[in-house]
């Protein structure tokens, strides 16, 4: 199951695994955004960092997903001030526009080649949610002095978008997108130039005491800091954090490459997409004029047989005339979403971090994470400390029960999608 992503990542040399012993300031298991983005941030601060990466860098939700790179929180701004008010729904509005800024910043400073564009376009799905999305703008105007999204209404919506199956439209001027596997590399190479050693297939098979021990079957780190960085990948080597997240898969696919003409009527400002689903799709062009579309997903170990044919069917319903165009590649990847759609940071001891549970917005959020970690262990806690003190549940039922749960939910929202 070769994706895009990987068909066109840009070359580098492979990272040694870990064999002997090795000690360091900081252990960081897990290469995705998360990791990644500590180590160089970490590495940047004079700290001595070594990444632990299961497989290789990238090889989890960070290389696989729909390279949006939207502004905000995973929930809006409305429901954030509801349940927060307004200072710290303040805070978490500002740190979603640092996060997409942070991700320009280290495209621009370490010259990552990673197809970056601008602008994203959100659909109304629905005639009743266009009033929402009016609302909002007027909202994030009003409150937060924020001017960069523009409503576009049904009789304009052929200037953003080559289908019929839509009401309305939000322009958003600010978020930007790119080719998340090149990024996540780039980010690879910065952190290892600015220090850090990464180390492949070296999954970690446990950890213990303080400082902490972090033993793979052919080595260990003894590190003063241990961050988890794993995401959706967690699986049982932390139970205490495991309940708060539902690791689900997601799917995606890649068409030939378009013609010029049919790139520009399908997508006219070549920004990303999505609608207003609950399970949402979300598409935008590659470099070479691909469609990148993902639509669907499942909350099983077992990825669909047939994935092109799986993801495809949602691209025709919106793009009828791509009936006939070839879908080169087919993916999956899993992610790892929270009750309330925000994600879970904090610490299981004094110097045990945790950091997961972006909910599809991980390539911003996650990115700014390492970010947040670097500060806080460098002793400036009070941005994490907003993070972490977040209210968040865990799953009904643990880890056991979370699945039937979750299928029923969805369910149940997807039925609400179509009437």
């Amino acid at each position: 199951m070769t994706s895009y992503y990987e068909a066109t990542k840009n070359p580098r040399a492979p990272c040694k695994m870990l064999e002997g012993s090795e000690t360091a300031d900081v252990c960081i298991i897990g290469a995705g955004y998360t990791g990644l983005s500590s180590a160089l941030h970490l590495a940047e601060r004079g700290y001595k960092v070594i990444v632990l990466e299961a497989e290789t860098v990238a090889f989890g939700a960070s290389g696989r997903n729909g390279g949006h790179v939207g502004i905000g929180q995973r929930s809006d701004q409305v429901e954030l001030e509801e349940q927060f008010g307004h200072e710290i729904a303040t805070l978490l509005w500002d740190m979603g526009l640092e996060a997409v800024d942070t991700v320009k910043s280290l495209i621009t400073t370490h010259n990552i080649d990673c197809d970056l564009k601008h602008g994203d376009m959100h659909f109304a799905h629905k005639r009743k949610l266009c009033g929402d999305m009016k609302k909002e703008i007027e909202f994030l105007a009003d409150r937060y002095n924020f001017y960069d999204f523009e409503y576009i209404p049904q009789e304009r919506l052929h200037e953003a978008v080559g289908s019929n199956g839509f009401f309305g439209a939000i322009w958003d001027k600010a978020s930007c997108h790119l080719h998340p596997l090149n990024y996540a590399l780039g980010l690879a190479d910065a952190a290892i130039n600015a220090g850090a050693i990464i180390y492949e297939h070296s999954r970690v098979s446990s950890y213990s005491g303080s400082p902490v021990v972090v033993s793979t079957a052919s080595g260990q780190v003894t590190a003063s800091e241990l961050i988890l960085a794993c995401n959706g990948y967690i699986e049982k080597l932390e139970p205490k954090i495991n309940g708060y997240i539902m690791p689900i898969n997601n799917f995606v696919l890649a068409t030939e490459p378009l013609s010029e003409d049919m790139a520009h009527c399908i997508i006219p400002k070549d920004t990303s997409m999505a609608d207003s689903r609950f399970v949402i799709n979300y598409w935008k062009l590659s470099g070479d004029n691909r469609l990148i579309f993902g639509g669907g997903e499942n909350y099983r170990q077992k990825f669909p047989t047939d994935i092109k044919g799986f993801v495809g069917k949602y691209m025709r319903q919106i793009y009828p005339q791509l009936t006939d165009t070839k879908i080169d590649y087919g993916w999956g990847g899993t992610l790892a979403i929270t009750m309330n759609r925000l994600p879970h940071f904090g610490r299981i001891q004094e110097n045990i971090w945790y950091l997961h549970g972006y909910s599809g917005h991980g390539v911003p959020t996650a990115t700014f994470a390492g970010k947040l970690i670097a500060e806080a262990i460098s002793g400036k806690l009070e941005r994490f400390d907003i993070m972490s003190n977040l209210s968040t549940r865990r799953f009904p039922g643990g880890t056991l029960l979370r699945w039937p749960g979750m299928v029923s939910a969805m369910l149940y929202y997807s039925l609400r999608d179509r009437f």
